[in-house]
């Protein structure tokens, strides 16, 4: 799954009248007002949506192929693909291919001077403190050394649930999916869970 952009969804409010019109509707006479009805539905609902978090994986979410980045490339081509590929971060590979860490637009802040919330507006502060790019200095740095490692990765066969859960534990953003062997074989990022509620709803 690759969408373009994180589609707005909300849940559907039932209305009174929906109700009403839902059981004249249906064959033969229903002994149950509407609130009871909205009750039932609401409870249902929630039980379907958690069931469906449960059976969808991984797989059948994450974003592929992956534009894994070489632990050994300087920070020069690795500012450019995630700019090319209009991602914010990327998962990092060893020599074999194995995730080894993973980068994103706050490894490189930090490295800027935007500490640990990773701001922006601390790095442009900086800047103008200093009046000059703090980017400068990284020029002969690897993304192996800015990385964040280790990376938290997960096998295709996770459910959403269990993504949603580890976006929370490690608040991250993006969740490599590898295979066996450790090489990644998708991503997961929150802009793909948010749209999948969107098709569970």
């Amino acid at each position: 799954m690759n969408p373009p952009s994180i589609r707005e969804c909300a849940p559907v409010e039932l209305a009174d009248e929906d109700v009403l019109r839902a059981m004249k509707a249906m064959q033969g006479y229903i002994d149950i007002t509407p609130a009871d009805f909205r009750e039932v539905y609401r409870v249902a609902y929630a039980l379907a949506k958690e069931r469906m978090m449960n059976a969808l994986k991984a797989g059948d979410v994450m974003s592929a192929p992956v534009y894994a980045i070489g632990e050994g490339a300087d920070l020069i081509e690795a500012a450019t693909l995630l700019a090319e590929k209009g991602i914010s971060g990327a998962p990092v590979v060893d020599r074999d291919g194995r995730i080894a860490g993973v980068v994103s637009e706050k490894d490189f802040l930090r490295q800027m001077g935007a500490g640990r919330t990773g701001a922006f507006m601390q790095v442009i502060a900086e800047c103008l403190r200093h009046k000059g790019c703090l980017a400068t200095p990284m020029r002969n740095l690897t993304v192996g050394q800015i990385m964040t490692a280790p990376a938290v990765t997960a096998p295709a066969g996770i459910t959403l649930a269990g993504i949603a859960a580890v976006f929370v534990e490690k608040n991250i953003n993006r969740l490599p999916i590898v295979d066996g062997d450790g090489r990644p074989v998708g991503i997961v990022t929150r802009g793909d869970l948010v749209n999948s509620y969107c098709m569970l709803g």
